[in-house]
């Protein structure tokens, strides 16, 4: 683990400012699988962004526990939205991140948020840096600070 070097996760870093540290693995992070065995945490305090959209098109983000699977349909109701899954070239155009990077800031559009409430189950918990390598550490309630995001239950039962 070293101090982030790619532009994409400097970039995050910059976003974030100096309370956090973007940090760059030899390893992949990009699923929550990858990061928990890298970090050696939890795969459920991993952070994974999930991007959906909205019924007119508008780019959802979703950061779910890495041992959570996201209901489209509860994430649709806290919405008042009906929402859908994208393919990953939007993915790419409104965050300016590919999938296994997206962190939960610094996106090229502006994102709706919503938050799974069982990361607030962990003191701690990892979002990616921007990278399918990099990562950054931060509590759920920073977690909600830097996105504007609340808290919900997404997780499909």
């Amino acid at each position: 683990m070293q101090i982030a070097r790619h532009r994409k996760a400097k970039k995050v870093q910059e976003v974030l400012g100096s309370e956090f540290t973007v940090f760059e693995f030899d390893q992949p992070t990009a699923s929550a699988i990858q990061a928990a065995t890298a970090i050696g945490c939890a795969v459920a305090q991993i952070a994974k962004s999930l991007v959906f959209a909205d019924d007119k098109g508008n780019p959802v983000l979703v950061i779910a526990s890495g041992a959570c699977r996201v209901d489209k349909t509860k994430v649709g109701q806290i919405l008042g939205v009906a929402i859908r899954s994208v393919d990953a070239d939007f993915v790419k155009r409104v965050t300016g991140f590919s999938i296994g990077g997206v962190p939960p800031v610094g996106h090229a559009t502006p994102v709706s948020v919503v938050l799974d409430q069982t990361l607030k189950d962990f003191e701690e918990i990892w979002a990616a840096g921007g990278t399918p390598t990099s990562v950054f550490r931060l509590t759920p309630t920073q977690l909600s600070e830097v996105t504007g995001g609340t808290f919900a239950d997404v997780a499909l039962a």
